[in-house]
């Protein structure tokens, strides 16, 4: 259900991306246009086209976004002492944690891939990812590998294929991380 919150004054950037997450968790990136989103914080048609352009340009902004978060999330992980496992964990908690992200940002059709920001912040969350494994016998293989488990675990979880039982995704995704990383 959605609540009409008028935009008065402030960040409309702010505000329409904000808006564009709420519609994304209802609808799917399929269901975002910037018309609606205008509507639902109250401001006129052009508002977020005078920000993002087109709805191409606003759904690069949102995984730009999600890549920071994702990266920021993952340099935290290891700032704080934790390994790959953890690392994984910590993916799978923004992917669930940040649902409509995460639908956007590996769908590059819904982009411009060539957007310097979005650039940068992919090629961060991809550095942080593979920092994990830079120690096995093959990082690349290793990076692939781990992304596919992680990333697969959470498109999983997050369109409900896995059946959801009272099991806690980040416990599921380090028990059988823990067993394929850690030596």
């Amino acid at each position: 259900m959605t609540t009409e919150r008028p935009y008065h004054h402030g960040d409309l950037r702010r505000a329409v991306l904000d808006a564009a997450v709420e519609a994304i968790t209802e609808h799917g990136p399929a269901g975002v246009g910037l018309r609606d989103l205008a509507r639902r914080v109250g401001v006129s048609h052009a508002g977020p086209v005078h920000h993002f352009k087109d709805k191409a340009g606003l759904l690069t902004a949102l995984a730009a976004e999600g890549f920071t978060l994702l990266a920021d999330a993952l340099d935290a992980t290891v700032a704080a002492g934790g390994d790959i496992v953890d690392q994984g964990a910590a993916y799978v908690r923004f992917a669930v944690g940040h649902r409509a992200h995460f639908e956007v940002m590996f769908r590059p059709d819904l982009y411009h891939g060539d957007d310097p920001a979005l650039t940068e912040a992919r090629d961060r969350a991809g550095a942080a990812l593979a920092g994990g494994v830079a120690d096995r016998p093959d990082p690349e293989l290793a990076s692939v590998a781990a992304w596919s488990l992680v990333h697969g675990f959470a498109t999983l979880w997050n369109t409900g294929a896995l059946s959801r039982t009272d099991r806690d995704p980040e416990a599921m995704v380090r028990a059988f991380a823990g067993s394929m990383f850690l030596t």
